[in-house]
């Protein structure tokens, strides 16, 4: 019989965890309502990639991950052929060796990071380092098509059960930055289309979060800014606010977080995980219903650091890659040469427009 083990409460609901390694070594977590007990259909057994290294980049004072195996990662494979779905009987093996399941949660063959990382083999004409860490891929759902509306509210709850799961365990292994992710479109290099999202856990606490922990330290406060933004909400849900920041980067950029400062989605009260789910959710609708179509979209989850838990302020951020129905936001020369973004629609008139949706 499998082991299935109770991580949370959602709801009033159980939600169980089943641990399987692969036949390639990798570890696989199935999420769910109930019990996980279904026996293994077919299994694939690959070679597996143990992350690449890190380069230390002296102008912009950060590191970079180089992995050249992941040149080869799947690319835009056909329905019949989609590594995400669950395996079924006579079929090819895919990822998710068992005939159904609710969420499951297993590592990237094609990772960039990893516990076991070698160390760095090139030449040392700039400073390398191990790129210790972890890649997790997240997959929504046991069906193709989907997004984070469609899914309905059960599936995002149990997916930010995942979530939390997941942080805790790559803390306890010595990661230092967790950040889930969703990349949504082909605008944004999407090679895989079944719906899904990704975790990576770095050893190393990026640039851009040193900077978001100092300026949270040195005084700075959603949870006292967000009452003087009554224009740049969207929507709200369980003391949660959906807003577009006066300094969004993005044409439509929305955030996401408590009004009551949490380190991370851990630290949700039951209220606030509800609607924090639901605004997930509503986002997503919102988005391609101003847009007409399924809107190609980053989505990052920030949460704490690894010592910044007593300032930092949890945030969902979305990043559209349009900046009109029909027309795509091309990060140009300037952007990328400069860091300094040009925004074509303020984030007031971002704000008002998505509320109508």
């Amino acid at each position: 019989m499998a082991q299935n083990d109770i991580i949370a409460e959602v709801g009033g609901q159980s939600v169980f965890r089943r641990h399987h390694i692969k036949a390639d070594g990798r570890d696989l977590r199935l999420y769910g309502y109930s019990a996980h007990e279904l026996p293994v259909v077919a299994e694939m057994d690959d070679d597996v990639a143990k992350g690449g290294e890190l380069r230390w980049h002296p102008f912009r004072r950060e590191w970079n991950v180089y992995a050249a195996h992941r040149q080869n990662r799947t690319f835009k494979p056909s329905a019949a052929d989609d590594p995400l779905a669950p395996t079924k009987p006579g079929g090819a093996a895919t990822e998710i060796p068992f005939e159904d399941f609710e969420v499951a949660v297993f590592g990237n063959k094609f990772t960039s990071l990893h516990p076991e990382a070698p160390a760095p083999t090139t030449p040392p004409s700039t400073e390398t380092d191990r790129a210790f860490g972890a890649c997790d891929v997240v997959v929504y759902t046991a069906d193709q098509t989907g997004d984070l509306h469609s899914v309905g509210q059960d599936r995002r709850r149990l997916l930010l059960a995942a979530w939390v799961d997941r942080y805790e365990a790559l803390f306890s292994e010595g990661c230092r930055f967790v950040m889930p992710f969703e990349s949504r479109g082909e605008e944004v290099g999407v090679t895989l289309h079944h719906p899904h999202g990704q975790i990576y856990a770095f050893g190393k606490v990026p640039h851009v979060h040193q900077l978001m922990a100092e300026a949270y330290a040195d005084g700075f406060s959603l949870e006292t800014s967000l009452p003087t933004w009554s224009d740049y909400v969207v929507a709200e849900a369980g003391n949660v606010a959906a807003f577009c920041p006066p300094f969004a980067r993005f044409p439509y950029e929305t955030w996401v977080t408590s009004r009551r400062r949490v380190a991370g989605p851990w630290d949700f009260s039951e209220e606030e995980a509800d609607g924090f789910a639901a605004l997930l959710g509503d986002m997503t609708r919102r988005y391609d219903t101003f847009f007409g179509r399924d809107t190609a979209y980053m989505l990052t989850l920030h949460a704490s650091p690894v010592g910044s838990e007593d300032s930092f302020h949890f945030t969902a951020q979305f990043y559209p890659i349009l900046r009109a129905p029909g027309r795509v936001k091309f990060l140009a020369s300037v952007e990328q040469g400069t860091g300094v973004f040009t925004v074509d629609v303020m984030p007031e008139t971002a704000a008002r427009t998505l509320r109508d949706q």
